[in-house]
């Protein structure tokens, strides 16, 4: 199993799994949804929970909305029991109690069955800001992290830069399957940044064992040698994870599926980025430091 003689093909698949979330995002933009499929939380809106009392599905519920505010709601979820979410742009006080009365009218439930929030465009800013500023933040700590466990400043941008991979599928999954971007994006994206990298960092563990019987600049022999010994252990880990979050949104509600289906992919392409393209990403700084070095050597001869 060569790992760095085809790091180019590793790296391509990546490349075009990355295109192709880009590639829904433009799509969707140019449809008018929206490159992505914001929740109220990064929007602003009305957010209306009601307890029906019976089981009534999401398209009469949806019909219901739609003739009386003129519009079908952005979102719609089934939660516990016989509860729904309704979720639509920010209603004045005469339309939301038309949409609560028309509910109440047709099922039947109380006043007291309704909470409703507002959610201001102030406060998903907000969100936004914070979303991209924990990513970040994460990124950077991992990177001083790594960098100095391992001693090695290109082990921690090779950690870095293949979490910035997984970063990217993730995002790109939302534009692709038009998962509701809200609160847990950002859990979402941290729990696929921290399950990747301690995988990452078994592979150069061994890495730096390996450096002890293959040399210290060995570079390809040590990445086949490393990967080949822990593949089965990443392997394994990463079909038990997938597996459990997978029956999460096997039979999870809609809130929790929102959440398991983006961690599915991400514990897929964490898994790949350890095995394929951290360590190729190490490979190429690592072989580009050595030759600059080796070349100012020579000339200062």
């Amino acid at each position: 199993m060569n790992i760095v003689k085809n790091r180019f093909i590793y790296i391509g698949i990546s490349a075009v799994v990355i295109l192709l979330g880009i590639a829904s995002m433009v799509f969707n933009a140019v449809q008018g949804k929206g490159a992505f499929n914001y929740d109220i939380q990064f929007t602003g809106g009305t957010s209306i929970q009601v307890d029906l009392g019976k089981a009534v599905t999401d398209d009469e519920l949806s019909a219901l909305v739609k003739d009386t505010m003129g519009e079908a709601p952005a979102q719609l979820q089934a939660l516990e029991g016989t509860k729904k979410l309704i979720k639509t742009k920010s209603l004045d006080m005469e339309t939301r109690n038309a949409v609560q009365k028309a509910i109440m009218d047709k099922y039947g439930v109380e006043e007291s069955s309704f909470t409703i929030q507002d959610v201001s465009g102030t406060i998903s800013g907000e969100m936004k800001r914070n979303a991209i500023l924990s990513v970040v933040v994460a990124c950077i700590c991992m990177l001083i992290y790594v960098s100095i466990r391992f001693k090695d400043f290109n082990t921690g941008a090779s950690a870095v830069l293949a979490l910035c991979h997984d970063a990217l599928v993730v995002l790109g999954s939302y534009a692709l399957f038009r998962i509701p971007l809200n609160n847990n994006f950002i859990a979402a994206i941290l729990t696929v940044l921290g399950y990747s990298i301690n995988a990452t960092i078994v592979i150069f563990d061994r890495v730096r064992e390996n450096r002890k019987s293959l040399g210290r600049n060995n570079f390809e022999p040590l990445i086949n040698l490393s990967v080949k010994q822990t593949l089965t252990r990443s392997l394994f880990t990463s079909l038990t994870t997938f597996f459990t979050v997978a029956s999460l949104y096997v039979f999870g509600v809609d809130s929790i599926k929102q959440f398991a289906l983006p961690i599915s992919v991400g514990v897929i392409c964490g898994t790949y980025s350890s095995i394929f393209i951290a360590g190729n990403i190490w490979y190429m700084l690592s072989s580009a430091a050595l030759n600059k070095k080796q070349n100012k050597s020579t000339k200062k001869k």
